[in-house]
């Protein structure tokens, strides 16, 4: 939501964020990432190493021209670009995500295409927009053709999955998520507030924020994409457990346990920072979710879990002694 010369100021930023599992057998290195996430030849892909393997792909901008989703049934119909990225966490959480932000009110008629794009990530109505009923119309899924993030960040992910890097290979099952997002204004001298996450079927959530005035945009993407990636490994694992057959006693089930809990060891436990790379202004948001529902310590308790499986079975079972035949 930051203003900027020649920019009026946004009253609601939208987007959503795909979350899945790099379909590929080993994770990649961040040379990999970089070939993998290099969408535009005039910019490089963002590469981190600390606190963990990180790579954001180039920004992409998608040209809309249609009807803003309303709760309301209202038609309003904008006109502008949304901004789209690719990231790669620890070379095995691939995410893609979209989002835009929106004014109060806009021109009566269309601008030239020029204009618009040079305003990156803003979308504009043609009139008044109906705020609220724009923010529940998007949490809640338009209906067709109207504006919608998540089918852009749909088509980067489609096109990311494709790269011959990925074998298809992947070391465990998993299933993608979608967190579908708007953040609307606090209140003046309010800092940032969650108001709501909800678990939806489909592996959809949905969230709305109160964020200070003047939020950017790319900010709020980067909270949302740590929430989403949190979520996601918690899904993961909570399901993956979900099928395993703990406590059965007996020491053939050792090795089956063994490798049910291998790939979550190998390939997720290392993956949990909440808030590593979220702008520091917004980090208090993570603050509810630790303490209702408590992502952190419901995650805890399950690594807890696993390990103390491992250790199980790691201890050798006691030989049962046999009387010598007649």
């Amino acid at each position: 939501m930051a203003p900027g010369e020649g920019t009026p100021r946004a009253v609601l930023a939208c987007g959503e964020v795909r979350t899945c599992l790099l379909p590929a057998r080993q994770a990649l290195d961040i040379r990999s990432a970089a070939q993998l996430l290099g969408l535009r030849a005039d910019e490089r892909v963002l590469l981190s190493e600390r606190p963990n393997l990180y790579a954001r792909s180039p920004g992409t901008l998608t040209g809309v021209d249609c009807p803003l989703p309303s709760a309301t049934g209202a038609r309003v119909r904008a006109v502008g670009t949304v901004a789209a990225r690719a990231s790669l966490t620890e070379g095995r959480v691939l995410q893609s995500s979209a989002y835009f932000r929106l004014p109060a009110s806009g021109p009566d008629q269309r601008r030239p295409w020029g204009e618009y794009l040079v305003r990156p990530g803003l979308v504009e109505p043609l009139g008044r927009l109906p705020r609220d009923a724009v923010a529940a119309g998007v949490l809640g899924g338009g209906r067709r053709g109207d504006l919608d993030a998540g089918l852009i960040a749909d088509g980067l992910l489609t096109r990311l999955l494709r790269h011959p890097l990925l074998d298809h290979r992947p070391p465990l099952k998993s299933r993608p998520t979608r967190l579908r997002w708007v953040a609307l204004p606090a209140a003046p001298g309010e800092g940032p507030s969650l108001e709501r996450l909800t678990l939806a079927e489909d592996e959809l959530r949905t969230l709305r924020l109160r964020v200070p005035e003047g939020t950017p945009g790319a900010d709020l993407a980067d909270l949302c994409d740590d929430l989403a990636l949190h979520d996601w490994l918690l899904t993961t694992l909570v399901r993956m457990l979900d099928g395993i057959r703990f406590g059965a006693g007996t020491a053939q089930d050792g090795p089956a346990v063994v490798r049910a809990v291998r790939p979550a060891v190998d390939h997720l436990l290392h993956l949990w920072m909440p808030g590593a790379r979220v702008p520091a202004y917004l980090a208090p948001l993570w603050e509810p979710l630790e303490t209702r529902p408590g992502f952190t310590r419901q995650w805890r308790t399950l690594v807890q879990r696993i390990r103390d499986q491992l250790a199980l079975y790691a201890v050798p079972q006691p030989a049962r002694e046999v009387e010598p035949a007649p």
